[in-house]
């Protein structure tokens, strides 16, 4: 689509995704550039362990929620406006528990699923519970926050910005979906057809076009804070 035909809607969708993508990139370059000084701090054991979760904490919320909150910022757009709220909840919740089951089979079929724990496979997460109150209890509250609603918030709102840059009127043909489903296998290194991807695929695109058909995002953010990272 020539860009003098784009409507003002999709325009700002346009330069929000510029945004965030742009913010992403410079936090992903600094973490490449310094990750060796910073997972040298992230595990060193005399070290506080809320002061190192509060640490990463930081650079995944730069990769996986500053953007968004950038542009929430900038728009002036509350966060409601992209699904948190009641209206259509357990249909949604529902809906998105569906959209696991294609993972789940494949996780207990090839043995890949023996243990369910929210967030267990963080690599804190076991020395936060070991800490005691209330070190634990503030540890594990900021990785749900970071780790969990935001990771899971980010794809409904940039899914919500490309689907506002390239409209479709099919609910399955929905751009947003696709792309983020195709960017989970990407950063998770899964190039190329197989089992795992497909089920990967099926559930963050599945996951997406619950939200648009129901209107209401908190399935995709109850996946990651109660499913993802939480079996292995």
């Amino acid at each position: 689509m020539v860009s003098s035909n784009l409507s003002i809607k999709q325009k700002a969708a346009g330069k929000d995704l510029y945004i965030i993508v742009g913010i992403t990139l410079v936090t992903l370059t600094l973490f490449m550039v310094f990750n060796s000084q910073i997972m040298a701090f992230a595990k060193a054991p005399d070290e506080s362990i809320l002061l190192r979760t509060l640490f990463m904490a930081m650079f995944q919320f730069g990769l996986t929620g500053l953007g968004i909150t950038v542009v929430a910022l900038y728009r002036k757009e509350s966060f409601l406006k992209f699904g948190l709220k009641k209206d259509h909840l357990i249909k949604a919740v529902l809906l998105s528990i569906l959209v696991l089951i294609p993972y789940i089979i494949f996780g207990f079929a090839t043995g890949a699923i023996t243990t369910y724990m929210p967030f267990h496979t963080f690599f804190f997460t076991k020395e936060l519970l070991e800490a005691g109150f209330p070190t634990s209890i503030l540890g594990i509250t900021i990785i749900a926050l970071v780790w969990g609603f935001f990771e899971g918030f980010n794809y409904v709102v940039i899914s919500d910005k490309i689907n506002q840059r390239y409209p479709s009127k099919s609910i399955w043909l929905n751009w947003g979906a696709i792309s983020c489903g195709i960017f989970c296998l990407l950063i998770h290194g899964m190039v190329g057809v197989t089992a795992e991807a497909l089920t990967m695929f099926i559930m963050i695109y599945g996951m997406l076009v619950v939200k648009e058909y129901t209107g209401n995002a908190w399935g995709c953010v109850l996946i990651f804070m109660l499913f993802w990272n939480a079996i292995s």
